[in-house]
């Protein structure tokens, strides 16, 4: 393939510590290996007594390991595969060395069944992420194969707990196994995606997390789902967001309860606990009704405090440059087809792919775009489907500047951004990381079924 780059195997081994973090094991990372497995194992994601569920994950859990590592330090994963079909590690929303990101035929090979790879890098952002991979991912995220990777800041704000709520939607038959006829069905890849029937915090289909008066709380909320939007409150609490896919937003963004995540996008919450004992905090899912997700019940132990912390809730800004849009390369991206389309209206009846970019489908031998290292790149994309899209930019974040029907522009960077149906915007950034970089929508579904190119940035 000659967008395959010859660079695509480092060494490395060791071990690491076990900690503990938001209900998941965590794995604490330094400069040696850590060996991950990516291999079947099995979960309780119905009701305590329910039949268990057969996933994939990596050391066999969904989600699997919460990585932790601090900024600056290099992160440096020995990965076995131990599944049947190849396999790889994309590390969501790190801005990493091309060599490491995890895209087969585009940065590196798959690796095949009982086969291994090492992953090392050194994360330039403090904030949270994700990873999980980017061969039939469609399939492979469905099964549960996904986890979150934090990196923690240098100088981190104050808080008592540090909680991971990676939340995932999964389609189960009725009696806990996994849904196996519908994998990749026309009707999914040609409409909103492989929409789940059961949706799990951490694994849980309600967790429960003790709390205490006055606590400060960093909740860190991952939306690992394959296809579904999330529109998330959260009740008996006022909150702080601090931080979206990974970078901070500054002291003066609030949490106003109504939070939405695409697939792929992360939040930072930061909230204190002023609730008395035997109250809770609730996360609800709302889009549809309402869902409680998960409950921190306050307990009646005595606090260390007699008031809420005082001190400012804010986040340092990580060092992304800002794009300008003199002497800026201009891109364009328009997203087509699916299920009733203006052009087919029966587009189930017939083979996919369902979808295109510029009129091609799926990965083209050429770049959407080719940047100059350090020019900015603004991208004017138009989504002329009937479907929402989740728009990932592998090795960047980037700002949006302008969008169409009056939608609000929030003064954030992305790393991946939720498209409504007819949706028109631009999003703008500096083409600073060198390499060839993919872009697709994180509806996996859709992915598999065309929505997916590349860009490549001069080094």
């Amino acid at each position: 393939d000659p967008r395959l780059t010859r660079r695509d195997v480092l060494a490395g081994g060791g071990a690491a510590a076990l900690l503990i973090a938001g209900g998941r094991p965590a794995l604490a990372l330094s400069t040696p290996a850590t060996l991950i497995e990516a291999r079947a194992g099995s979960a309780q994601l119905l009701a305590p007594g329910k039949p268990s569920t057969p996933v994939w994950g990596f050391e066999g859990i969904s989600p699997g390991p919460v990585l932790r590592v601090k900024q600056g330090d290099s992160l440096n994963v020995h990965l076995i595969n131990r599944l049947p079909q190849p396999t790889t590690i994309h590390w969501h929303g790190i801005r990493i060395d091309n060599r490491m990101d995890g895209v087969p035929h585009l940065t590196q090979h798959a690796v095949e069944p009982g086969a291994s790879f090492d992953y090392r890098f050194t994360p330039p952002d403090p904030g949270t992420f994700w990873y999980h991979p980017h061969e039939r991912s469609y399939e492979q995220v469905a099964r549960g194969l996904f986890g979150a990777l934090i990196v923690e800041e240098r100088e981190p704000p104050f808080a008592d707990q540090d909680l991971v709520l990676v939340i995932n939607d999964w389609r189960l038959t009725g009696d806990g196994a996994f849904h196996e006829k519908s994998l990749g069905s026309a009707h999914d890849q040609s409409h909103a995606g492989r929409l789940g029937n059961v949706l799990t915090v951490n694994g849980k289909p309600s967790l429960e997390h003790p709390v205490v008066r006055f606590e400060r709380l960093r909740l860190r909320l991952v939306n690992a789902s394959s296809a579904r939007v999330l529109r998330l409150a959260l009740e008996g609490a006022t909150a702080r967001l601090i931080a979206i896919d990974g970078q901070p937003v500054g002291p003066t963004s609030s949490y106003s309860g109504d939070l939405v995540l695409g697939p792929g996008n992360r939040a930072d919450l930061m909230l204190d606990v002023l609730g008395e004992p035997g109250s809770a905090i609730v996360l609800a899912e709302i889009s549809k009704g309402r869902l409680e997700l998960g409950r921190l019940t306050v307990g009646r132990q005595a606090s260390a405090r007699a008031e809420p912390v005082a001190a400012p809730i804010a986040l340092r800004p990580n060092l992304l440059s800002e794009p300008s849009p003199a002497n800026a390369l201009d891109a364009a991206l328009l997203m087509e087809g699916g299920a009733m389309s203006e052009t087919d209206m029966a587009v189930t009846k017939r083979p996919g792919p369902y979808w295109t970019f510029n009129g091609v489908a799926g990965m083209g031998e050429q770049p959407l775009f080719a940047a100059r290292r350090g020019q900015t790149v603004l991208v004017g994309m138009r989504n002329a489907t009937a479907w929402p899209h989740s728009m990932h930019y592998h090795g960047h974040h980037f700002r949006v500047i302008a969008r169409s029907g009056g939608g609000r522009i929030d003064p954030y960077w992305w790393d991946t951004i939720l498209m409504a149906p007819r949706e028109e915007m631009t999003i703008a950034f500096v083409a600073d990381n060198p390499g060839k970089w993919m872009i697709h929508c994180h509806m996996l579904d859709h992915q598999a079924a065309g929505m997916d190119t590349w860009f490549e940035v001069g080094g």
